[in-house]
């Protein structure tokens, strides 16, 4: 029987969930001590820490995928393949864009600052990735009722040409683009 858990496929994912569900008190942060546990005879990642706001403790419980994989040095993924069960197209958008408009338009190449700059377009890159995989095979765009969530219909609702699959190829491009612009003025190591 499947785990009734819900699936991270990777730590990235489970963390970008994590932020984007805050405590009660509205606080998001908290400092996360993780463990993998048995739960129903199926291994599962737990994430326990304190409320940085109000010291409430939080807890969070996911899936592991059968197939563990590792990501590439330097490369951000959340998912090897299909779609995602804790995020739907329209708050991978959401993490998308608010990873872009965090990245600094300056920066000294070789600087924590420009691998900090580097992560977040990495980031940005790979959430577009996400919202594309929810574009039916053949489709031409994300269907409204893929989304699953208060955030990600708000999101559609805002802009909803913004989900067409030609618009999100090109703005992940370019995040990609981007990278590799950046990885091109990095010193060498």
């Amino acid at each position: 029987m499947p785990s009734t858990l819900p699936l991270a496929r990777t730590n990235a994912e489970a963390h970008i969930y994590m932020d984007l569900h805050p405590c009660a008190c509205g606080n998001g942060a908290f400092e996360r001590n993780s463990s993998v546990i048995e739960v129903d005879g199926d291994l599962a990642s737990r994430y326990v820490g304190a409320c940085s706001g109000c010291g409430e403790r939080r807890e969070f419980v996911f899936a592991i995928p059968q197939d563990v994989r590792l990501p590439p040095p330097g490369s951000v993924v959340f998912g090897y393949g299909g779609q995602s069960e804790l995020l739907d197209a329209g708050e991978w958008l959401f993490v998308a864009d608010r990873y872009a408009r965090a990245t600094p338009a300056k920066y000294e190449p070789g600087t924590e600052a420009a691998r900090q700059a580097r992560q977040q377009v990495a980031t940005a890159a790979a959430a577009m990735g996400e919202v594309l995989a929810f574009v039916p095979e053949g489709g031409d765009a994300v269907p409204y009722e893929s989304l699953r969530t208060d955030r990600g219909r708000e999101v559609f609702d805002a802009q909803p040409g913004r989900f067409y699959r030609d618009r999100l190829k090109v703005i992940r491009d370019t995040y990609e683009e981007i990278l590799t612009e950046m990885d091109a003025k990095a010193p060498s190591a």
